[in-house]
């Protein structure tokens, strides 16, 4: 039997009551008061989105970012990107610039100002705080994080350019955990535009030691990198796989073994005779019973699979899976006439920022491989933004083509079908400072706003959750983990938020091509002005 939030709706108004009581204070009460672990889906939902229906029992990002902060009691890590939690509207070279205190607040602005007053206060109480990002961009880089540090023995701050280690390689995680046992594992980084002003998903693990103490070890190992000497411990290789020259960690196993060095890092499983990382047959499994108060409050409470996976692969430990075999296993989970529902940024069959370009086809291929062998449909949103790949369109119109070879012949018994979407959130293009070189710009939104980040994928029976794009770099030089859960309740609530995403008037149809047809659409122009006039 399918679960459905809406048969739990009493339940959930007396857990938000709950929350909203202890969100001013603390829930490290409720917390610790049990032992069982408990999961929500979180998400952030642009303002001004009137037109898209709010799935009952989901948490927003800010208040979960505020929790975590403010529940901590000894030790928080956190992973990310980059770092704007406070606007800076009288900096000229912020994309804030010249926006008034009205419109910041109408932006939710403040959500990232109170994000940053819950780690403030976490670093005053003494809480033992690390963390690790990218160099950031301009021209906040890693002011805020480097801001905590100052003067602060216990938080301490690391800045981690993975394209030493990797080639373009960077920190894309976001990940947090607090006293070892209560996480977040989702798409949203470290500014105010990521709790207000852009699409994401993620969830929220609390009272999950077993789990968190996973996570803290993927953790490690970064912060383990950040201590060493990159030059010391890279090389060249000649990638057999990937028939591309890359640096890589000396002790990558797409490197021969004879020239490979010992690894600073925990173990990875050994596979003898095989270059690079195949598909484990048996992954590490978490068997837990997880409780999903936020959907299915009274449901048994029964030990459900669930698993970490983690890119790239020379960070594995363990028996635990390379984030790209999850994505795959994902998809293939789908059931015979099943649905499978994707969501990403980004979609490409191919690296984006390597030298030599790469061509990788493995999600495109698990794809039409459903579509065929288990006459599944496939929807996957795509975010149609300001930064959209010139080459989007020509890749995910090879995907819907699986449309066209599933019926080309009369011997292809094949029922099964891609649509594909883009996603537009409304001002997309009327994003940047409302002062520009001294006068108003025409800009309504600001900079590195307005779009679609939510990375995540459900079929009827498991749920996928993490930070990855779908492209090469994200799986092969990209730090970047992942959670999911073979959970009915969470995989039905996923498909309720990508329904209210797909069904919504922001979500347009990529056109699909036809034998002798045009090779680049975008959904029409009519669809396309509709959803900017919203």
């Amino acid at each position: 039997m399918k679960v459905s939030c809406i048969e739990t709706g009493r339940n959930f108004i007396l857990v938000v009551l709950v929350f909203d009581i202890f969100s001013s204070l603390s829930l490290a009460a409720v917390s610790q008061s049990s032992p069982q672990c408990t999961a929500w889906l979180v998400q952030s939902i642009p303002t001004d989105l009137l037109h898209l229906p709010r799935v009952s029992g989901v948490l927003s990002t800010a208040d979960v970012f505020r929790w975590l902060a403010g529940n901590s009691s000894q030790t928080l890590d956190i992973t990310t990107q980059y770092w704007q939690l406070r606007a800076q509207p009288e900096n000229p070279l912020s994309g804030d610039y010249g926006y008034s205190k009205d419109d910041l607040q109408n932006f939710g602005a403040h959500e990232g100002y109170g994000v940053y007053k819950a780690l403030e206060n976490a670093a005053d109480r003494n809480v033992n705080i690390r963390l690790l990002s990218h160099s950031g961009r301009n021209p906040y880089y890693t002011s805020e994080p480097a801001e905590l540090a100052s003067g602060r023995p216990n938080v301490k701050n690391v800045t981690l350019l993975l394209s030493e280690w990797w080639e373009k390689g960077l920190i894309h995680s976001k990940i947090w955990v607090s006293d070892n046992r209560d996480v977040y594992i989702g798409s949203a980084n470290m500014e105010w535009r990521s709790l207000t002003q852009v699409n994401e998903l993620g969830i929220y693990l609390v009272g999950c030691p077993i789990i968190a103490k996973q996570v803290v070890s993927y953790f490690d190992n970064l912060w383990t990198l950040a201590s060493l000497n990159s030059p010391d411990y890279t090389k060249i290789v000649s990638d057999q796989k990937w028939q591309i020259e890359r640096k890589v960690p000396c002790w990558s196993r797409f490197l021969d073994s004879q020239v490979r060095c010992r690894s600073p890092l925990p173990p990875f499983i050994e596979t003898p005779h095989v270059a690079g990382y195949p598909v484990l047959s048996d992954p590490n499994m978490f068997k837990l019973p997880i409780q999903t108060p936020g959907c299915n409050y009274l449901s048994a409470f029964e030990p459900q699979s669930s698993y970490l996976s983690f890119a790239p692969p020379e960070l594995l430990f363990g028996s635990y899976q390379a984030d790209e075999q999850a994505w795959v296993e994902t998809i293939k989970s789908v059931g015979k006439g099943g649905t499978v529902r994707i969501s990403t940024m980004d979609w490409l069959d191919q690296s984006q920022y390597t030298k030599q370009t790469v061509y990788w086809s493995t999600l495109s291929s698990a794809v039409s491989e459903v579509v065929f062998g288990k006459h599944a449909t496939v929807k996957i949103l795509v975010a149609y933004w300001a930064h959209l790949f010139n080459n989007a369109d020509q890749y995910l119109n090879s995907l819907l083509y699986s449309n066209v070879l599933c019926s080309s012949s009369k011997h292809n018994k094949c029922t099964g079908k891609v649509e594909i979407k883009y996603y537009i959130v409304p001002g997309f293009n009327m994003t940047g400072p409302a002062i520009k070189d001294g006068e108003k710009t025409e800009n309504r939104y600001p900079a590195h706003s307005r779009f679609y980040h939510a990375k995540y994928a459900v079929s009827d029976v498991r749920a996928h959750i993490g930070s990855s794009n779908i492209i090469w770099d994200h799986f092969y030089s990209t730090a970047d983990v992942s959670f999911g859960i073979y959970d009915p309740a969470i995989v039905s609530q996923l498909e309720e938020i990508f329904d209210a995403d797909w069904n919504s008037p922001y979500a347009v149809p990529v056109e699909e091509v036809v034998e002798g047809g045009p090779l680049h659409c975008v959904g029409s122009s009519m669809s396309m002005n509709s959803v900017l006039k919203l």
